[in-house]
């Protein structure tokens, strides 16, 4: 497999569940990708592999194109799984994709999309932050008592830590939802989300200095 990424972005998450599968993944190949301006770091198109120029992309072993974090996780999940990263039974593969729905469309589009976009207008970035009380106070509230998001780690909790990771770029105050920030502080603790955050954010810190 090869995994398109530009670091820190929303592929981190699927870093962190290869990593989870451990040896079983060792042979995936890492593209990173300029998605300012839609190139390969080795100059090429990046349009040409995905039209929309957004990561994540993962190129399977039989050569097919998959995109859409949620489908690459989900495939990356069943894919590997002795590392378990998603449930058993229906309905807590049900409450799996709850899951991923909610940070994909409450937290990531909805909140640090319009955050994290310089070209989105003050008015869209208002009513960004407007919805930020209501969606971490939703957090907050399943969270408390619960180690991760299901009763295990699973991939919507790759998902969430690296979403949880830009409130620091947006401003928001995580202090102010404590379930969360010490969710947030335990999960970047783990070994793989640690290894691929520290990673990622080398290659973020050379590609801002290349710029």
């Amino acid at each position: 497999m090869n995994l398109y990424f530009a670091p820190l972005a929303c592929s981190l998450a699927t870093r962190i569940a290869l990593y989870e599968a451990g040896p079983a993944a060792a042979q995936t190949q890492f593209t990173q990708v300029d998605t300012r301006n839609k190139r390969l770091v080795d100059g090429g198109d990046f349009y040409a592999v995905n039209a929309m120029g957004q990561v994540p992309v993962l190129r399977t072993d039989d050569g097919e194109l998959l995109t859409e974090n949620s489908a690459v996780l989900q495939y990356v999940a069943e894919s590997f799984p002795e590392a378990k990263l998603v449930p058993e039974g229906r309905l807590e593969r049900a409450r799996l994709r709850e899951c991923l729905s909610f940070i994909g469309t409450e937290l990531h589009k909805a909140i640090f999309l319009p955050l994290l976009d310089a070209s989105a207008n003050p008015g869209a970035k208002e009513y960004a932050r407007e919805r930020v009380a209501q969606r971490m106070g939703i957090l907050e509230k399943h969270l408390a008592g619960r180690v991760y998001l299901l009763d295990a780690f699973s991939i919507a909790d790759a998902y969430l830590v690296t979403v949880l990771n830009w409130t620091r770029a947006t401003g928001i105050p995580l202090g102010e939802w404590p379930v969360v920030e010490a969710y947030h502080r335990r999960l970047l603790e783990r070994p793989s989300i640690a290894r691929a955050f520290r990673e990622e954010f080398e290659l973020y810190q050379a590609a801002q200095a290349r710029k």
